[in-house]
C-alpha cells in the first residue's frame, strides 16, 4: 500500500509538472510573436501592388497611401520599422504562412473562411464592390450589361460579389479573371472588356483623382469590410496591433490620416 501510494504521488507530481510546463509554453508562445518582432526590429507588411489610395507608388516612386501611413505609425509605436513588400495577391496566404511577411495589410476583406484560416483584426475600413466602366463606353448601368464581357482580379472578393448576385451574373456574356488590377484596367481602357468589378475605394480614386477615362456605376454589387490579416497562431500580434490602433483613434491620429486620404474620417476602428 505504501509503495502504491508513493507511486501515485510521483505520478500526480509529474502530471502537475507537465501541466505547469505546458502552461508556461503556451504563455511563452503568446509572447514570442510580439517579442520576436521587436527583437527583429521590423514589421513586414505584404501589400497588393498599386492599390490606391491604400498603397501605391506615387510619381516619385515612393510608396504612399492610407494603409501605408497607418502601418508606419503602428510600427513606430511598436518600436520597429515598417518594411512593405509587394506580393502576388494569388499567393498572399503562402507568403504569410511561410514567414515572408508578418501580415497582409492591403484591402483584405473579412470573410468567414478567412476568419477560420487566419487571425483577423477588427474592421478598420468599409468598402464596396462596384462596376467601373469607360466614360465613352456603352455601359452606364447594370441594365446595359446584357451579353457584355466583364473582368475582375482573380482571388479577390469581386468574384464573391458576382456569385452572390445571380441575376447580375446570368445577364453577362463572359467573365475574365486577371492576375492583377492593372492588366484588367488596361483591357478596359482599350475596349477588350466592357466593365470591371473592383473595390470601390480604388475605383473612385481612379475615376476622380487620376484623369483616367473611367466612370463608376453608383449602385454597388456588395458591401464589405477590410481588416489586417495575421497568422492563425499569432493572435497576440494581432491583439497588439489592435490595441495600438485604438490608441491612435483616441489621440486623433487615425482621423488625421483618414482625412488626408479620403477628405473626412472614414475609419471603422473603435466603432
Amino acid at each position: 500500500m505504501k509503495k502504491t501510494a508513493f507511486v501515485l504521488v510521483i505520478l500526480i507530481s509529474l502530471l502537475g509538472f507537465s501541466a505547469c510546463n505546458k502552461t508556461k509554453t503556451i504563455e511563452t508562445a503568446h509572447l514570442d510573436a510580439v517579442e520576436a518582432l521587436k527583437a527583429r526590429g521590423t514589421l513586414i507588411m505584404g501589400y497588393d501592388v498599386q492599390f490606391p489610395p491604400l498603397a501605391y507608388a506615387d510619381d516619385n516612386g515612393e510608396l504612399v497611401g492610407y494603409d501605408v501611413e497607418l502601418a508606419e505609425e503602428v510600427s513606430k509605436r511598436l518600436g520597429v520599422t515598417l518594411k512593405a513588400i509587394p506580393i502576388d495577391w494569388d499567393d498572399k496566404d503562402n507568403e504569410l504562412e511561410n514567414g515572408t511577411i508578418d501580415c497582409v495589410w492591403s484591402g483584405y476583406t473579412i470573410t468567414e473562411p478567412r476568419k477560420k484560416a487566419h487571425s483577423l483584426t477588427f474592421p478598420y475600413l468599409a468598402n464596396e464592390q462596384v462596376l467601373i466602366v469607360r466614360k465613352d463606353g456603352a455601359v452606364k448601368s447594370f441594365s446595359d450589361l446584357q451579353g457584355r464581357v466583364i473582368g475582375l482580379r482573380s482571388a479577390s472578393s469581386s468574384s464573391d460579389a458576382i456569385n452572390e448576385n445571380p441575376s447580375f451574373k446570368n445577364n453577362l456574356g463572359d467573365i475574365i479573371e486577371y492576375k492583377d488590377n492593372k492588366s484588367c484596367l488596361d483591357d478596359l481602357k482599350v475596349g477588350a472588356i466592357d466593365a470591371m468589378v473592383m473595390d470601390g475605394c480604388f475605383a473612385y480614386f481612379l475615376a476622380t483623382q487620376t484623369g483616367e477615362p473611367f466612370d463608376v456605376v453608383k449602385t454597388p454589387l456588395s458591401s464589405e469590410e477590410y481588416c489586417i490579416c495575421f497568422r492563425k497562431n499569432e493572435p497576440e500580434l494581432r491583439d497588439e496591433v489592435e490595441k495600438i490602433l485604438l490608441e491612435m483613434v483616441k489621440d486623433g491620429t487615425v482621423a488625421q490620416i483618414s482625412t488626408k486620404w479620403f477628405g473626412h474620417d472614414v475609419s471603422l476602428i473603435g466603432k
